[in-house]
Parts: structure tokens; sequence; C-alpha cells
């Protein structure tokens, strides 16, 4: 057998598979593609999470493309996180250009162009299905992590939680416990200090700091009812395809922290909502966290414990989850080591700095006797990748270079009409598009201090009636002692004179 029939063997022998799967492309030896050497991911190892990597420019954006619409023609629901605005194409069906049609005849694959069914969410003001949670069903702990506050300042969040839900008053927004953190270090700090405690002002005013600096960033926006319903993210279309959601997020790369704190806050809820699914033929859902740089670079040590952690416990419940950034070093080691498949695309080595990162990257693939890892990410075309995966026994599959096929849908961006006609149909739109500003801390707080307000003004005109009365009581008794000291005195002024007069005639 000469090498590339072995190869191919090889290959087809890695990533056989006995169920449903998906096919990313066909093998790549010696810089040619094998027709019919397909690399294949079964369905049932895509909620061990997974890592998209490469250089600007070198097909990330149509790899995640190619592995959403996959998912959605097996009916599992997609999430993506959009931050260039990229992905809105996928709603339409794609033209088959003449260099598609030639990848295609290489791999071996037929080409066919579809449109799948697309949710445009937002973060922000932007048009869309809008996402938001209370600061509630955030709970203390995850709100304190957000904020990256020590255990001193981490227990006053506690408190404040726990004298909200003592005294039933919803922590609705951002106004909400910014209004409680001012109640308990003015008119209620008495009431706090009786029953939970004293608490120190300089660290009540750290906290609020915080929540500006959090608030500064779009959080006033995220903050909020109504609460965004995660079984919205697992829809279906008649057709039987998973809708492919797209959270917009252009207007927020300048704001990591909300984009944090919305991306862990899914995490967890998803995390805590979904049942055990245990070894299942396919996913529930897929989520796709794009220059997922921007979570790991600011956040503190407690946030990427909590990460690592819902990442390691979250692919029970049916959720897998691929970050994609350009370098796998951008991931931390405790995340990467729980990513089941890996597709790198190429990387460039424009200084020393760039050779070490790209000898690490190396490291981090299964060896090969076909390829040297590392001259192999330097030497990868656009839409090349180097991939390994798991296979249905969870043992990872051989390294291979990989022509990844075209996506079936449009590779650029919808016009501002085409994206208004979306959310015009959406029912989720119209679900989410209500603001709720019910009665929460931040109204009840205000009727309360009103109260102490109006009682101490009572207290105050009583006092100053009081005051007056007994004023006005001790008048008259003034004026008759005035009276009787002026009459004493008379009557000793006229004793005194006849006093005096009788001493005269008795002389």
């Amino acid at each position: 057998m000469s090498k590339k029939e072995v190869f191919s063997a090889h290959i087809n022998q890695g990533y056989s598979s006995k169920g449903e799967s998906i096919i990313l492309g066909g093998a790549i030896l010696d810089g040619e593609a094998l027709a019919d050497s397909y690399v294949k991911i079964p369905l049932k190892t895509l909620n061990r999470h997974g890592l998209i990597a490469g250089a600007t420019g070198t097909g990330k954006t149509k790899t995640i493309q190619v592995l959403s619409e996959q998912l959605s023609s097996f009916g599992i629901p997609v999430l993506m996180m959009d931050i260039k605005g990229d992905f809105s194409g996928i709603a339409k069906p794609g033209e088959e250009l003449p260099f598609i049609t030639e990848r295609h005849a290489k791999i071996g694959l037929p080409y066919s162009s579809s449109g799948f069914p697309v949710e445009l969410m937002t973060l922000s003001a932007q048009n869309g299905v809008r996402l938001r949670a209370t600061v509630t069903e955030f709970g203390p702990v995850l709100f304190s992590r957000i904020l990256n506050l020590n255990d001193t300042q981490a227990g006053v969040v506690a408190v404040i939680f726990k004298y909200c839900d003592d005294n039933k008053m919803p922590l609705i927004d951002l106004k909400d416990i910014k209004k409680v953190i001012n109640y308990i270090t003015e008119e209620g700090k008495a009431e706090i200090e009786e029953h939970y405690g004293k608490i120190s002002t300089s660290t009540t005013g750290t906290i609020l700091r915080k929540i500006i600096e959090l608030e500064q960033q779009g959080g006033d926006l995220f903050f909020g009812e109504m609460s965004f319903d995660i079984n919205d993210l697992m829809r279906i279309d008649e057709n039987g395809k998973g809708y492919i959601n797209i959270i917009r997020l252009t207007d927020i790369q300048d704001k990591p922290k909300l984009f944090s704190t919305f991306m862990l806050s899914l995490l967890a809820e998803i995390y805590q909502q979904m049942p055990e699914q245990g070894d299942s033929g396919q996913p529930e859902l897929v989520i796709f966290i794009d220059e997922a740089h921007l979570i790991f670079n600011e956040a503190s040590k407690a946030l990427l414990e909590q990460i690592e952690s819902i990442v390691k416990l979250i692919r029970s419940k049916g959720i897998g989850i691929y970050f994609v950034t350009q370098n796998p070093m951008d991931v931390p080691s405790g995340v990467l080591a729980q990513l089941g498949l890996k597709i790198q695309h190429a990387l460039r080595a424009f200084t020393a700095n760039d050779r070490k990162a790209i000898k690490m990257t190396a490291e981090n693939y299964p060896l090969s006797d076909y390829y040297k890892t590392d001259e192999t990410l330097t030497n990868l075309g656009i839409g090349e990748a180097l991939v390994t995966a798991l296979n249905e026994k969870g043992i990872p599959t051989p390294l291979v270079a990989t022509m990844m096929r075209a996506p079936m849908s449009r590779m650029d961006v919808l016009s501002e009409n085409e994206i208004a006609a979306i959310n015009n149909k959406s029912k989720l739109v119209k679900k989410y598009s209500e603001i709720i500003d019910r009665e929460s801390a931040y109204e009840m707080l205000n009727k309360k201090i009103q109260t102490i307000e109006s009682e101490a003004k009572e207290i105050e005109t009583k006092k100053q009636e009081e005051k007056r009365q007994r004023k006005t009581a001790s008048e008259p008794m003034s004026q008759t002692t005035k009276g009787v000291i002026k009459v004493l005195t008379s009557a000793t002024f006229i004793r005194g004179v006849f006093g005096v007069l009788t001493k005269l005639f008795k002389k």
C-alpha cells in the first residue's frame, strides 16, 4: 500500500463512527486533500467541549458556521457569541461560487446551500431579543465574584441579600442593590447592626464603587426584568432544525466585565436548570464563545475557578462549550484540559515570541507520524486546520490536517433591512421587548425612608407642641409672681415709710 493509502486507512479508522456524526472536511497529506477521507465528529461526543483557534483571517469564523449549520441540521440548538458581527448571514442560503465547487471536489463531498432558523439577541440597546437577569437570580456568591470582592466585602453582600430576603424585598436591578447599600449605611444603620451586626462604611463604599463600574459598562441594561428563560434557547423549527441563537455583541468589545458577567450567569443558570442527561446520542445545546480571551483576560482568580468548575460539570447536562480565540494559550490550562475537540487553524510566526508560542501550542496536540506539528501550524492555508477529537469511546482521534468544508449559508452579514425582517417575525423579540419595573427594593426602601422621615417629623412636631404648651402654661404663673413681688415690694416700701414716720412722730 502507498503512503496515501495507509494514511487514508489510518484516518478512516480513527474517525469512524457507528452513530450520527458531523463532517468537518477531508484529510490533507503533503498539501493534498484526499477524497473520501473524511474527518467526522460523533454527535454523542460534542458535549465534551472544544477549542477553535488560529490567527486572524485563517478561517475560524467559517468553521464555527460549518459546525453550527450541521448541528442545526440534526435538530441541535446553538448559541453563539458574535463579537465581530460576522454570523448573521447564516440565516440565508449560500451561493456556490467556483472556489467552493473546487474545494468540495477535492474533498469528495457534494455541496448544497441552505439557510437556517436564526434568533438575533442582544445585551444592549441593539435590535433583537433582549437578554436580562435579575440581581436576585445571581445570588450573593456569583454577584461577589463578578465584582471581584474580597471575603469581607463578599460577606457584606451576603448580609444584603439576607436582609432583602428576610424583608421580602426583591433585588431586580442595580439601582435596587445600590439603594440597599445606601440605606444600611444611613437610615437603616441601627436596624442592620441590631439584627445582622456592624458593617463598615468603607466596605459598603468599595462595593458601591464596583457596582457603579459594572453599571458604566452596561450592567444597568442587563440587570432587570423580564429575565430570559433558557428554555427559549432550546427551540426547534417546524422543519426539525435547531435554532441558531446569535448574540450580537459588536458594541460591547470594550466592556469585558459585562460580557463575562453575562456568560458566567448564563452558564450557571443552564447548569442549575437543565436535568442530568447521562450518556445520550447528542447534546441538548452547543455554545460557541467567540473572542474567549475577553472572558479570561478580565476574570479574577475566583471567577476563573467558577468558569472551570462549570465547564467540568455542565457536560453532564448535555451542554457543549466551544472557546474560540487566536491563541490556545488564551485559555487557562484548567479549562484547556477539559476540551475534547481541538480545531487549530494556522498560526503566524513573525517574532521569536510567536515561534515559542507555536512550539507550546504544538505540545497540546497528539504526536503524529505524518506531521511535524509546529511546522504544519505555520503552513496551513485559509480554511485548513489541524484537528483532533474524541471518538465514541472517548479516545483521542489521530491528529489530522483538514481541508474544511464550505458553509452552506451566506458567508457575509445581513443588511439592516434583513435583520429587521428577522426581528419582526420573532416571537421572542415581542416576548422580551417589554421592560418591567415592578415594586422592588428601591421602591420599598424609598417608602420606608419616607415613613421614617414622616414619623420623625411627627415626633419633632409633637415635641415642639409640648414645649410650646409648657411655655404657655408657665406664663400666668410668671405674671402672678411678678404681681406678688410688686405688691410685696410696695407693702414693704409702705411699711418702711410708715416705720420712718412713726419714729418721727414719737420724737
